[in-house]
């Protein structure tokens, strides 16, 4: 899917995360949330939680399993452990993103980058993706048991006949990008940092940029909704939902 898609859109706000950043909103019912990484090789890991009951969050076996796919891109959709619709991917130029890798903590940053401390390097410190999500998932009155699993956007792991996992560099150009429609109010809590299994040495996160915006119809989500019986299931427990 592209940026033909016959919908027409209404730009509500546009953010840039800085690379090593971190956010937390809530993506409203009908809204479009459109992804770009602006120098290429960026990596969002992202956590998706229903924003009026927030123990119904993202399961990524369920979405594996349910659309029959390791690799997510356009036309899937990410599943809530309730088996309704948190986000559908509508739009996608890179093809992959990533379900398995997880995020860093501090101990893997320190080992893998240093200490880069601010005692030294002020607001360019080293972060780690576990404490910049525990942050914004605090401001909702959530903490450390909430921390699960993130789908990291920009980023491909393959398996090989071994069953081992091995992470593409280059993958996201700079430009690509990768749209999300929430068929639900979606508490959506990101941080852009490096992928875990990225072989660069150096510390450098990618910023990305962020927009919304409003679809005047739900048209937008047909191809995801048509691309396997259980998203058209999951879509309907959605709807039920909102009754």
């Amino acid at each position: 899917m592209n940026d033909d898609t016959p919908d027409l859109h209404t730009t509500l706000y546009e953010e840039t995360v800085p690379g090593g950043g971190q956010l937390s909103f809530v993506l409203k019912r009908g809204q479009v949330l459109r992804l770009t990484d602006l120098e290429g090789g960026a990596n969002v890991s992202m956590m998706l939680l229903n924003a009026q009951q927030p123990s119904e969050r993202l399961n990524l076996p369920d979405t594996l399993k349910g659309q029959h796919t390791f690799r997510l891109t356009a036309g899937h959709c990410l599943y809530s452990d309730m088996g309704r619709v948190l986000a559908a991917i509508v739009s996608d130029s890179c093809g992959w993103h990533d379900s398995v890798g997880g995020v860093l903590n501090a101990e893997e940053v320190q080992a893998r980058y240093g200490s880069g401390r601010y005692q030294e390097l002020r607001n360019g410190f080293f972060r780690n993706g576990c404490d910049n999500l525990l942050v914004e998932l605090g401001k909702w009155n959530l903490d450390l048991p909430d921390l699960l699993m993130v789908v990291n956007l920009f980023s491909k792991v393959t398996v090989d006949a071994d069953g081992a996992f091995h992470f593409v560099p280059g993958h996201s150009k700079a430009g690509d990008h990768v749209a999300l429609y929430a068929p639900m109010d979606t508490l959506v809590v990101l941080t852009a940092l490096q992928h875990p299994m990225d072989p660069e040495p150096q510390y450098r996160p990618r910023p990305v940029k962020l927009a919304w915006t409003a679809s005047h119809s739900d048209g937008i989500s047909t191809a995801c909704r048509q691309s396997r019986p259980e998203n058209a299931r999951a879509f309907h427990n959605t709807e039920r939902f909102h009754l």
